[in-house]
């Protein structure tokens, strides 16, 4: 991570992930405003009616949560589950990465609630996401079905951390461009659940094994 430094002090903040975090520049602003808030296999429960997050309230709302515990609690940086249910909306359950390396993960997700997660993704400038995508390439699979992934190329976004978190380290607020693979399951049936997920881009690679439960309501 790199953080550059201003007239307006803080202005900059280095990120980018594949479900998680490595490394990119990008300029970013401190007064931003809140952002707006495939198929898949058997194994999930089809539902036309199930909302889907926009492009732009998916990043958000992602980023931040990714960015709302500090090192020891940051899911992002659990190594074998027992953070993932942390900070997690009511509406929607995220899935993290890890920091270029492999995890595998237990975690137990509620009935009833859709999933959403990244293969690869970055925040930065928009000419750092048309380097990073052009080579963003990933898959998830789960309970052995590969599921579709949707491609955002670039769009402006509006982070929140905490202080001390892993990636940024600031409780700064602050917009900046979103890109990356993402993927949104509808809610899983009740029982056990593996999902792989994998993805690159260029020379950074991350890969994540998860055992799911979801418990009957």
């Amino acid at each position: 991570m790199k953080i550059k430094t201003g007239r307006a002090g803080l202005i900059a903040v280095v990120l980018a992930a594949l479900v998680g975090c490595g490394a990119r520049a990008a300029e970013v602003s401190k007064d931003a405003t809140e952002a707006e808030q495939t198929s898949a296999p058997a194994s999930a429960v089809q539902s036309p009616a199930q909302a889907r997050l926009s492009s732009g309230a998916l990043q958000s709302r992602w980023w931040t949560w990714a960015l709302s515990e500090p090192e020891g609690t940051n899911p992002v940086a659990d190594e074998d589950g027992s953070e993932c249910g942390r900070n997690q909306p009511q509406d929607v359950w995220f899935l993290a990465g890890a920091f270029g390396t492999q995890a595998k993960r237990t975690c137990s997700v509620p009935d009833g609630v859709p999933l959403a997660f990244p293969l690869v993704n970055l925040i930065a400038g928009q000419a750092d996401c048309t380097d990073f995508m052009s080579a963003a390439n990933g898959s998830a699979v789960l309970d052995g079905e590969r599921v579709d992934s949707e491609t955002i190329r670039g769009e402006t976004i509006t982070v929140r951390g905490v202080a001390d978190n892993p990636v940024t380290g600031t409780d700064e607020r602050f917009r900046a461009t979103g890109c990356g693979l993402w993927v949104q399951l509808p809610p899983l049936q009740p029982g056990k659940h593996t999902l792989t997920i994998r993805g690159q881009s260029e020379d950074f690679a991350v890969g994540v094994d998860y055992s799911l439960t979801v418990d009957a309501a």
